[in-house]
């Protein structure tokens, strides 16, 4: 059995509504995402000046849809939350994640390693009689992202 990075189930909870503003990413394939997110974060980090109405700027956001969608909600997010929609920054995008309740699971570790963690989160879903909705926004909420180690809570749409 390969070694990953610490994990801590969380259990399920309950995020309310989410303004977010930041880059959206699309590529390709996977290894477009994993060199394209990092760069589209950093770049984020060197503008959050220019944000207005920041709830925090040390929480970084992620969000995609796991399943197939729209052209329109392919990607993935960058972002910061905002308390509300205030003088965007030019090349900069909007996106507004609604209430949902979420399989969430705290991860540390290099970013390279995310996608591995999904496996014991949604094994955890299944035996804790959950269904996942892929169709949903997930989420990715960093409290610390550096070149070697991030922390990260990974929200998985439950219902």
């Amino acid at each position: 059995m390969e070694k990953i990075n610490p994990i801590t189930l969380k259990g399920v909870r309950e995020v309310e509504e989410k303004k977010l503003v930041g880059f959206r990413v699309v590529c390709e394939d996977m290894a477009g995402y994993g060199q394209e997110i990092p760069k589209a974060s950093m770049a984020l980090n060197l503008r959050k000046n220019e944000m207005k109405q920041i709830v925090d700027p040390v929480k970084l956001i992620g969000a995609f849809k796991a399943a197939k969608t729209s052209e329109e909600d392919d990607g993935y997010w960058v972002c910061y939350e905002v308390h509300d929609f205030e003088d965007i920054p030019d090349g900069m995008v909007t996106l507004v994640i609604p209430a949902q309740k979420y399989a969430v699971l705290n991860f540390t570790g290099h970013a390279s390693e995310i996608f591995k963690v999904y496996t014991p989160l949604h094994k955890w879903i299944e035996e804790n009689g959950h269904t996942r909705v892929p169709e949903k926004w997930s989420l990715e909420i960093y409290s610390k992202w550096t070149g070697n180690e991030d922390i990260v809570d990974l929200c998985d749409p439950i219902v």
